[in-house]
This record gives structure tokens, sequence and C-alpha cells, in this order.
């Protein structure tokens, strides 16, 4: 039986939970996934360390925030070839790119998937 919309939508925040916990040391909050044709969507809400949370606070604030950024892109450059296949094989698509940005305000960090066709699930 396919599954539905809603069970992949869920099925990769629990993995992208798991990962953030697992990898990152920390998981967010909350975590919402939003299947749209060919991308996936997905926004962990909460997701900054303490530490984090005081750099980007510091009085160079800027330099803080463009660290914390770097640091998250880069870590999750590295965790490509983990988060990939965990997409692919929920979604049955293989991944054509993946995107990120993290906001060091509200500590939300947004990751875009898309893969190399449709998701026709209802």
């Amino acid at each position: 039986m396919a599954k539905s919309k809603g069970q992949i939508e869920a099925e990769i925040s629990e993995a992208l939970i798991k990962f953030e916990k697992e990898y990152m040391g920390r998981g967010p909050e909350e975590t919402q996934t939003y299947i749209i044709d060919d991308m996936i969507f997905v926004r962990l809400k909460r997701v900054l360390t303490s530490a984090e949370q005081q750099l980007a606070k510091t009085t160079d604030n800027a330099k803080g925030r463009t660290l914390i950024k770097q640091v998250r892109t880069e870590l999750l450059e590295k965790a490509r070839s983990l988060l990939e296949p965990l997409v692919a094989e929920i979604t049955g698509k293989k991944v054509k790119s993946l995107h990120t940005d993290i906001s060091t305000v509200t500590g939300e960090r947004i990751i875009v998937f898309t893969l190399d066709g449709s998701l026709d699930v209802q």
C-alpha cells in the first residue's frame, strides 16, 4: 500500500529530528515537513544550542551570526551522504539537491530537498 502525503511528511520530520539529535547534538523543539510537487520543505524550530544563542547576542553579533551560519551549513554539507539516502528511502525518489539556511534570530532552520521527480501523493 502506498504511503499518504501525511505519512511521508511525518516520516521525514521524524528522521530529521533524529538526525539533528544524533549528528548536531540537539534536536529541534518542533519540525514540520511539506511536500510540494518535487520538493520537500522541512522547517525546524528552535535548533540553536545555548552557546550559539549567546554567540548570536555578542557585541559583534554580525560576526557571531555569520560564524553560526557557516558552521551549520558546513555540518549539513558533510552530512549530505547521510541525509540524501534517508530521504530517498522514505520517498522512493533520488535527491537532486539540498538547500539550507538558518535564522540566528529565531533559531529556525529551513532545509529544502529537490527530487528527481514529483511525489504523486494525496
